[in-house]
């Protein structure tokens, strides 16, 4: 089982949020997609584990991901250690993905936070011929960080357009009723008194607006990106 892209997240519905729409286009492209989550979520205030297990399996049918593991972490105790960078390791090489793309290292929620700087630390330790992790060495080529939500003055490297996949992303949020039916409010999105998937539509119509588009998801990427055919760049500027 290898994938094009693997989107790691801390929570189950946290890829929902992020970066549905990125996997769902990629699936429309060709590519092969997956996903690790790296807590079953027991922790969370509505729901339960096994309840958002469900959610997650109906979610991923939608998004159409090859396959969605989970590496049962502790929901509210994830940290970076030796050995969950060699459990998340193990699972990076099962996918063995060019692409990963991982949540913004800043976050409200710890849980956030770790998965970004843990999946990173695995996604590189995954490819060193004698790190004792499960599966054959394997290191991405490419890391990408979502910045949906982020309040932070960053500007993101790129947006995707989702235009046309944004249907379907609404789709699978709302296969998590018993996270967001009612909620005003998720993981790093901030109430505004709407309700919860009239926000994220909002959001996702800005961060398409950067782009000149209707639906857009953000992305940072700590390289600076190059550029074949300078005649060929999107956006007008004027």
């Amino acid at each position: 089982m290898t994938v094009d892209i693997l989107a790691i997240a801390a929570h189950r519905d946290d890829v929902e949020l992020t970066c549905a729409g990125t996997l769902l286009r990629a699936v429309d492209q060709g590519h092969r997609t997956g996903i690790l989550d790296l807590t079953a979520g027991e922790s969370g205030t509505r729901g339960n584990a096994a309840l958002r297990a469900e959610e997650a399996e109906r979610a991923a049918a939608i998004l159409g991901v090859a396959e969605r593991r989970n590496a049962g972490l502790p929901d509210a105790g994830l940290f970076n250690t030796e050995e969950t960078r060699r459990i998340v390791a193990g699972h990076i090489r099962h996918f063995a993905p060019r692409v990963v793309i991982l949540p913004f290292p800043v976050g409200r929620h710890p849980d956030h936070r770790v998965a970004s700087e843990l999946g990173r630390d695995a996604a590189f330790l995954a490819g060193l011929a004698r790190f004792p992790a499960d599966g054959t060495p394997h290191r991405p080529h490419k890391l990408l960080y979502s910045l949906a939500y982020r309040e932070d003055p960053l500007k993101p490297t790129f947006v995707v357009d989702i235009t046309d996949q944004f249907a379907r992303k609404m789709q699978a949020i709302r296969c998590y009723g018993s996270q967001f039916d009612g909620a005003k409010a998720a993981g790093e999105i901030f109430p505004t008194g709407q309700d919860l998937y009239s926000l994220i539509e909002i959001q996702n119509a800005h961060y398409g607006s950067l782009i000149r588009t209707r639906y857009g998801e953000p992305f940072f990427t700590h390289e600076t990106l190059a550029v074949d055919d300078v005649t060929h760049l999107g956006v007008q500027s004027m």
